[in-house]
This record gives structure tokens, C-alpha cells and sequence, in this order.
């Protein structure tokens, strides 16, 4: 019989492990399976977390496993991968990426698989390409965190920076989750007041405008060079993710998915706003982008399908 709320995790680096363990504490979940090259390292982490269970008023079952697992999943959630080196962009990791995704939807879908992939794996927007190309799922079923990330890091900076809740800052980041991202700063709105108002009314200056964008794209830099990898903050944007889907909360969240002529685009997984439910992505909005933000996402689009070597090799 099928769980209501199964969850296999393939990859458990940095990354894997600390949304596994989000989505323990947030008791997403009934069943959540891991699966790894590494055995060792998996089976460790299982029984490292069964170690806590008793200890959880929420009955999970955790355990490692393989791909014969994923036939009963709700969702499979994609981790693997070379991670971001100090120094290193997202798009160095493309080839080799592309190829591990690739090999681990093939085995996913073999299994008899039909629920939604949630990728985590960088470059995320070209890696949710290769997913989706290789499941041949509908795009509404695959799945790319893109700038959910992103987005939580901007509302925490404007909430610092105006004293008042991340709840009700209402700003988000558009396009490759990577250096060509953008703020949509003219739809941007802190406690229901339009950010653009606030220039006006001189309570905020284009220059803090754009530490805050900057501090908000550079910020996995920063910590990469701190602490060799950023996991726990895309942690919880994947459990926020997944919390969604078997909430059926029809949330709008910024995710990266294939535009089909959004925006003037096709063709290319890349963030934008997302309704998220049970089925995956139910719809995606277009809100009006100013002539400004929308060359930069034709550029971030650009950016995408240059470097993307599925697109390249169909040319």
C-alpha cells in the first residue's frame, strides 16, 4: 500500500543530510528513504537519525535503501553531485552534474516511479533540464529549488533592514539560481507598501537597494569560503518545498521550472513564481516586470541555455 507521505533522498553530502533532518523535525514526512554511493556514510546516517526517534513524538520510518525504493515515492528529491568548490561558480559543475543526474533518473524512473523530482543539485536550473528531458515527466512533475533560496535570503535581509517579520516582505529573486539572478524590485512590497514607494518617500536609496541584491547573490560565496558549503539554509528550502506538495497548499513560491512561452521565453528550466500543490506545479504567474528586470531575464535566460549542453547538442 502506498505511503501518504514518502519521501527517498538520493545523495546525502552536506546538503542531503541537513534536509533529511529538516524534514525529520518538521515531520514532512511518514517514510523518508536515503540512498548514496556512499553505503557506509548512508547506513550511518540512518541509524544516526533512528538514534533520535524515540526522542520524536511523529512516527517516521528512516532507513538507506536503493532504487527499487523510489516505486512508492511521492517524491524524490535530488541531492547528488560534484559540490561548489571556494571560488567555483555553479555553472563549472555542468558536465559532470548533467551526467550523474542524468544516470540517477534513468534508474529512478526503471523503478517504476511516478510522483515529482525535486532537484537541489547544481547548476539547478540546467540539472532540472536534464531530469526533465531524461523522465520525459511532465514539467509541472520536475522540479528545480532554483531561487526559493535566494528568495528567503533577500526577505530576511529587508526584515532585517526594516525591523518587521520575513512574513511580510513580499520581494523575490527571478532567473538562474547563480550570478546572473535578479530582484524584481519594481513588484516588491514590505508590509503591503510597494518598496518603490519607500524610494520615493527617501526611507531607502537605490544603493542599499543594491547591497542588499548583491549581498544576496554573493552570499553562498561567502559561506563557501568560510565553511567549504552551503546546506542548511537550501535545506529548509526544500523541506518548505516538499511541505507544500503533500499539503496540497497551492503556495506561491519561486521555483525553477520550463517556460513555455512565459515571458516570451521557452525551452529553459529557470525561476519564476510558482503555485505549488499535490500535482506539482499547478501554475505559473507572470507578473509585469519592468523593461529593466525583463532584459535581465532574457539575459539570465540566455546565460541558461548558452551553458546548457543538452540544449547546445540539439542545435
Amino acid at each position: 500500500m502506498k505511503s501518504a507521505r514518502k519521501i527517498v533522498l538520493i545523495g546525502t553530502g552536506s546538503v542531503g543530510a541537513s534536509f533529511a533532518f529538516a524534514a525529520l523535525n518538521q515531520d514532512i514526512c511518514d517514510e523518508l528513504v536515503m540512498i548514496d554511493l556512499n553505503t557506509a556514510k548512508v547506513a550511518a546516517d540512518a541509524a544516526d537519525m533512528q538514534d533520535g526517534l524515540a526522542n520524536f513524538t511523529a512516527k517516521v520510518n528512516v532507513w538507506h535503501g536503493d532504487y527499487s525504493d523510489c516505486h512508492d515515492a511521492d517524491i524524490v528529491v535530488i541531492c547528488a553531485g560534484i559540490a561548489q568548490k571556494p571560488g567555483q561558480t555553479r555553472l563549472e559543475l555542468i558536465q559532470t552534474n548533467v551526467k550523474i543526474a542524468s544516470a540517477i533518473t534513468k534508474d529512478v524512473v526503471a523503478s517504476g516511479f511516478d510522483g515529482i523530482f525535486l532537484v537541489a543539485s547544481n547548476p539547478v536550473d540546467i540539472i532540472s533540464y536534464a531530469v526533465w528531458k531524461t523522465s520525459d515527466f511532465a514539467k509541472e512533475r520536475v522540479i528545480g529549488s532554483g531561487t526559493a533560496l535566494d528568495t528567503a535570503r533577500l526577505r530576511y535581509q529587508l526584515s532585517q533592514l526594516f525591523n518587521i517579520s520575513a512574513r511580510a516582505i513580499n520581494a523575490c529573486v527571478f532567473g538562474e539560481h547563480g550570478d546572473s539572478e535578479f530582484v524584481a524590485w519594481s513588484i516588491a512590497k514590505v508590509a503591503g507598501v510597494p518598496l518603490i514607494d519607500l524610494l520615493e518617500d527617501r526611507q531607502l536609496n537605490q544603493e542599499e537597494l543594491e547591497a542588499l541584491y548583491e549581498k544576496t547573490r554573493d552570499a553562498a560565496y561567502k559561506i563557501i569560503e568560510a565553511k567549504g558549503a552551503t546546506y542548511y539554509g537550501v535545506a529548509m528550502a526544500l523541506t518548505r518545498i516538499c511541505k507544500a506538495i503533500f499539503g496540497d497548499e497551492n503556495e506561491l513560491l519561486m521555483l525553477s521550472t520550463l517556460l513555455q512561452g512565459e515571458y516570451g521565453h521557452e525551452d529553459v528550466y529557470i525561476s519564476v513564481p510558482c503555485i505549488l500543490g499535490r500535482q506539482g506545479i499547478r501554475q505559473v504567474l507572470t507578473p509585469e516586470l519592468s523593461a529593466e528586470e525583463a532584459d535581465k531575464l532574457a539575459y539570465s535566460v540566455k546565460v541558461l541555455r548558452e551553458n546548457n549542453p543538452l540544449i547546445q547538442e540539439a542545435k
